[in-house]
């Protein structure tokens, strides 16, 4: 390949344009009417605008990206991750017309697209799975009686679903036909499809990922795991590679399994396995998420590996450049993902001007973002801006990084994650591996009328987002006593 569009805007746009220069392999840009100043269209040695603002007429047309294609005699495309990244009639048109789609078969994605269909293919392989239906379920009363043989809590899942929506959490028996039907609208307004599924709540889960590469000649790998627990709305928020709760000896048998979940459907390029472990560290299957993940440099940065110059390379036909017995994990890895959202009201999106933004650098930071300072945060897509990832020599050293990292960062403009980021890493929770995905729900409570958090909270900000060295220090010098400096990170 020789030529590559990549499908995609923003920062992981640019993300996969960086290593197709290293690859001296040309890059075509696509770009909405919102996005005509972006960062990744100035980059790409060629830029083409498919439409109007709204993805529904931009990015998400798939014949107008295929023509591009074609009039540009490109070879491959790269679909990043949302968008069209997981749409099997995207990878289909791309065959049909002799583009090769960087990532992998139509049927798998078909297959894993679907959480019934995945979980009927995976239950063939020697891979724990979480005790529920494998069909879809209409009827209330049916569905009903299944859950009380389960075992409340369950939960309610969209087949077609993800990003938490057409998911519900059903305590008790009474509640369930009003979830159910809550659940079912859901689906079918976010996807299309409202079938769903029931399984067994496991309650206090830790979220671990399985980072997965296959190649057309049959080698399988795993590139060990992601935890993705502090997550808010069923969205991650922040990922670290590897697990704090992780044994050498569970991590081999969970990557194993992930192995097997991809080899249910031959897979080919890069992929994630996602499981749930309770507290007991039993893990189960959850889904496999057909492309490359958005928390992918904390892979990258304990591994060495290149992931998106092995997704090249294997939609070339080549074979995995490694063996599972090269792969050894260098250090600790840490991303946040800094979203345009105030964290105070209940994360919801800001909206306004970079007009100030400056990113960190130093020895273990990385900024994979695609905005400048007097940009505009659009509303027309997610409003995650960038992701801080560090690297350190260990989990400790990752965290003081990230939190020096969070300090340096300046964005004035927009509300973002990065003070919730500095919250995180305070907490005794996280630093000795406590947690789990009630996180957000368990401690971060910023509107309760506590005197001492909001004096923090007022100091916290004026750290992040203003020069008033004054503040600064006070913090850092330690003028709170230790009773009120670590209220807001309280861990009972």
């Amino acid at each position: 390949m020789k030529k590559i569009l990549v499908a995609n805007r923003g920062e992981i746009a640019l993300r996969v344009m960086r290593t197709c220069k290293q690859m001296g392999i040309s890059t075509v840009a696509i770009y909405s009417e919102a996005d005509r100043n972006s960062p990744h269209v100035r980059f790409a040695d060629e830029a083409v605008c498919v439409g109007p603002a709204a993805s529904k007429e931009s990015y998400l047309k798939i014949d107008t990206i295929i023509d591009v294609c074609k009039k540009l005699n490109v070879e491959g495309v790269h679909p990043g991750y949302g968008f069209l990244s997981e749409n099997a009639a995207f990878a289909q048109a791309c065959e049909k017309n002799g583009i090769i789609f960087i990532g992998p078969t139509v049927e798998a994605i078909e297959i894993m697209g679907s959480k019934l269909a995945a979980k009927q293919a995976v239950s063939k392989f020697d891979v724990p799975l979480v005790p529920g239906t494998d069909q879809p379920i209409t009827d209330v009363n049916e569905a009903k009686k299944l859950a009380t043989e389960i075992g409340f809590p369950i939960l309610i899942k969209a087949s077609a679903g993800g990003g938490g929506k057409g998911m519900r959490i059903v305590n008790n028996e009474n509640e369930f036909e009003e979830q159910m039907k809550l659940a079912v609208s859901e689906a079918i307004s976010a996807f299309g499809d409202g079938s769903v599924f029931i399984e067994k709540f496991v309650t206090s889960p830790r979220h671990i990922e399985i980072q997965v590469l296959g190649d057309t000649h049959g080698n399988i790998v795993y590139l060990f795991e992601r935890d993705c627990s502090i997550q808010r709305r069923h969205q991650k928020v922040v990922e670290e590679a590897p697990s704090s709760c992780l044994t050498p000896a569970l991590r081999k048998q969970m990557g194993e399994a992930a192995v097997q979940v991809a080899r249910s459907v031959n897979y080919v390029g890069a992929g994630t396995v996602e499981f749930i472990v309770n507290d007991k560290l039993e893990f189960y299957f959850l889904e496999m998420n057909t492309r490359l993940q958005v928390e992918h440099p904390v892979t990258e940065m304990i591994s060495g590996i290149d992931l998106v110059k092995e997704q090249i390379q294997i939609a070339r036909g080549e074979k995995i450049s490694f063996s599972q017995e090269d792969l050894k994990i260098n250090g600790h890895a840490l991303e946040l993902r800094v979203y345009a959202e105030d964290p105070t009201n209940n994360f919801l999106p800001d909206i306004g001007k970079l007009e100030i933004y400056e990113t960190p650098k130093g020895d273990g930071v990385r900024v994979d973002d695609g905005f400048e300072q007097g940009m505009d945060i659009p509303i027309y897509y997610d409003p995650m801006i960038a992701k801080l990832v560090v690297h350190g020599i260990n989990r400790m050293d990752a965290i003081e990084k990230m939190k020096k990292a969070i300090a340096d960062y300046k964005i004035v403009g927009v509300k973002t994650t990065l003070p919730f980021g500095t919250f995180v890493m305070n907490h005794a929770a996280f630093t000795t591996g406590n947690f789990d995905t009630k996180f957000v729900e368990n401690y971060f409570h910023p509107n309760e009328k506590n005197e001492t958090e909001v004096i923090l909270a007022t100091i916290l900000a004026s750290k992040l987002f203003s020069e008033n060295e004054k503040a600064f220090s006070f913090i850092e010098q330690g003028n709170l006593d230790e009773k009120s400096n670590w209220s807001l990170n309280r861990a009972e």
